[in-house]
């Protein structure tokens, strides 16, 4: 499902990027959200939301595809959780609910192993005395991963409460226990009145902190929803814990889960292995699902993306230290001075010298204090500054008079290379690129 998206997202005719481009774009993205069974109000709700945010002309800067990635990305992370929690889970009691095949019993394993390598002793409990050698089969795996675990062998339902205050007691010296709880196919009245008293001893019995985390295997499809809906009827739900995510399930049945709990993802199972489990990062989390490599960067670009009107700036006008310095704050936020310079049309075949393309951001950061120490005239007529002002400079700024110097020098070299190029042609594409750079609709 997110891979279709992806590649929707990558034939979107950026060219055009009207209207009607955009919403043959949303047209993609609900036929994939709805094959990836997602609830189809969800869809429609993400759709609205996506089609919203992509008509809102970009921030100059930005181009057209990021600000639509952006807007997806946005209401994806928005379902899932935008950040990644602050788990503290020491003198706590985690009860994992879930139903059949959600993997409750491998994630508590995970999950006690994942804290142990934090150096939280971790413990688990064996609720479920619905499924056959459910005692068993956790002892063994636990015992494999060195992970201590409490539980009867054959015990009853009416034995359920019995139990947990046995292995409360048991372990009351540990961090942390997780509460594995039986499942059923169907989240039924059975399983509704057993983990409501699970959630209630737990909570009566101990003075621990009871978090209650819901177990979702990403091929759930869209009944996860429901189920999500279902448990929120007798337990806030705390958190999710997403399954399976390593496979080729469609994963709408994540989206569908956390919009029906009202609760964010926690922690995630990516493989097989006692050590494929993490704590859920947004970013991560949605540059894996969309095939995006550095997601995080596009946020910050967007978020950090410089005015337009600071643009305009850039693209009229003669260049001096004012326009000089919104130059190099552009360049801070959008990469390095080679990569701004290759943006300018002719650019790439002017004879710029490598010691001005090899700014460094030190550099940068150095030139920006000892402009912000220059008078108001100085900025707009950097030939006025002789010897004096360059030592009043250096004072104010905390530099030495030679890299005052070294700035003058890069930015005449500049504003040489530019006036160079600055015939009609250049300046009218100039003006273009940094309107285009815009983005408008």
């Amino acid at each position: 499902m997110f891979s279709k998206i992806k590649d929707a997202l990558s034939k979107f005719n950026l060219g055009i990027a009207d209207k009607k481009a955009i919403d043959e774009l949303i047209k993609e993205i609900q036929r994939n959200l709805i094959r990836g069974d997602v609830d189809i109000n969800l869809v429609f709700e993400l759709s609205k939301n996506i089609r919203e945010k992509a008509l809102i002309k970009p921030k100059a800067g930005i181009i057209r595809k990021d600000h639509i990635i952006n807007a997806v990305y946005g209401e994806l992370v928005k379902i899932l959780g935008d950040k990644k929690q602050d788990i503290s889970l020491e003198k706590g009691i985690i009860v994992l609910a879930g139903l059949y095949g959600s993997g409750k019993t491998t994630s508590s394993v995970k999950f006690a192993n994942y804290m142990k390598r934090k150096s939280i002793s971790t413990a688990i409990i064996c609720a479920d005395l619905d499924r056959p050698a459910a005692y068993e089969q956790l002892s063994q795996f636990g015992g494999k991963n060195k992970i201590d675990v409490f539980g009867k062998k054959d015990a009853k339902s009416k034995d359920l409460l019995g139990i947990l205050s046995e292995g409360f007691e048991h372990f009351s010296k540990k961090d942390l226990i997780i509460v594995d709880t039986a499942g059923r196919s169907a989240f039924d009245d059975d399983l509704k009145k057993e983990l409501k008293s699970i959630i209630s001893h737990s909570q009566t019995k101990t003075s621990r902190n009871v978090l209650v985390y819901l177990v979702f295997s990403g091929d759930i499809g869209k009944s996860a929803r429901k189920l999500s809906e279902s448990f929120r009827e007798i337990s806030q739900i705390d958190g999710i814990v997403l399954t399976k995510m390593d496979s080729s399930a469609k994963g709408g049945g994540a989206l569908s889960g956390c919009y029906g709990a009202k609760a964010p993802v926690v922690f995630i199972g990516v493989g097989e292995k006692v050590n494929d489990f993490e704590e859920y990062d947004p970013f991560r989390f949605t540059s894996r699902l969309l095939g995006m490599g550095d997601m995080q960067g596009l946020v910050e670009k967007v978020n950090n993306a410089i005015d337009e009107e600071e643009m305009q700036k850039l693209s009229e006008g003669e260049m001096n230290m004012e326009t000089f310095y919104l130059q190099l704050k552009s360049v801070r936020k959008m990469g390095s001075l080679s990569k701004m310079m290759s943006m300018i049309p002719g650019m790439n075949s002017a004879k710029i010298p490598q010691n001005v393309m090899d700014t460094s951001e030190e550099n940068m950061k150095k030139y920006e204090v000892m402009i912000g120490s220059m008078t108001k005239k100085e900025r707009l007529d950097p030939e006025l500054i002789d010897r004096s002002r360059i030592e009043r400079i250096a004072k104010g700024s905390g530099v030495n008079p030679s890299d005052v110097k070294e700035l003058l020098k890069q930015f005449r070299m500049i504003k040489k290379m530019t006036k160079k190029m600055e015939s009609k042609s250049f300046k009218g594409k100039f003006g273009n690129m940094m309107k285009g750079m815009g983005g408008g609709f």
